[in-house]
């Protein structure tokens, strides 16, 4: 499994964020452990990846009522090998939200950086047992004009403005991507 990509995100993460060194060395110890972390069959946890989506104008981000886990979060999943993080992060946007349209929102002149990165335990579920998602998050501007569609996924999408994140959901890494857009000035 090519991981060079992943640790280039990595790097320029770290860059980027530089108070969130000992996150990022989090991450570099479970990349370099599990040459297969790029697969969901990597049991202790696999990589993931996730998009803070923006609306046109910045005012809101879209956030799905995530079936099995019945809660707001932003829209994203399992990578199933694809080496290029981003790219999946790209492709879970559009199957969950029903736009194909959409940006990375870049900023520093390195390329393309991740806006957050988050480690955070999925219950057992049926025969799969317990394991972490290693989420790698991406910030994304949905083009204007195209409608939601609500996926298998998720109970409902909703596009909610920055105000009032935190009437819908307390989760904290959500409310993370949102303050971590609004000071690099795209929220």
């Amino acid at each position: 499994m090519h991981r060079r990509h992943l640790n280039e995100l990595l790097q320029r993460y770290e860059v980027a964020w530089p108070a969130e060194h000992l996150q990022v060395a989090r991450f570099r110890r479970f990349v370099a452990a599990h040459a297969d972390c790029l697969l969901r069959t990597c049991v202790p946890g696999h990589i993931t990846a996730s998009a803070w989506i923006l609306a046109p104008d910045g005012g809101s981000a879209l956030l799905t009522h995530h079936r099995k886990l019945g809660r707001w979060l932003q829209l994203g999943g399992h990578v199933d090998g694809e080496a290029e993080i981003e790219r999946a992060a790209l492709r879970e946007a559009q199957e969950e939200s029903g736009m194909q349209q959409f940006t990375f929102a870049t900023w520093g002149a390195d390329g393309l950086v991740p806006l957050d990165l988050d480690v955070h335990p999925i219950p057992a579920r049926g025969r799969e047992p317990r394991h972490e998602h290693w989420d790698v998050r991406f910030l994304l501007r949905a083009a204007a004009g195209q409608p939601l569609v609500t996926s298998a996924e998720s109970n409902d999408l909703r596009w909610v403005p920055a105000a009032e994140l935190g009437r819908l959901t307390d989760e904290s890494s959500v409310l993370r991507l949102a303050r971590k857009a609004a000071v690099l000035g795209f929220a």
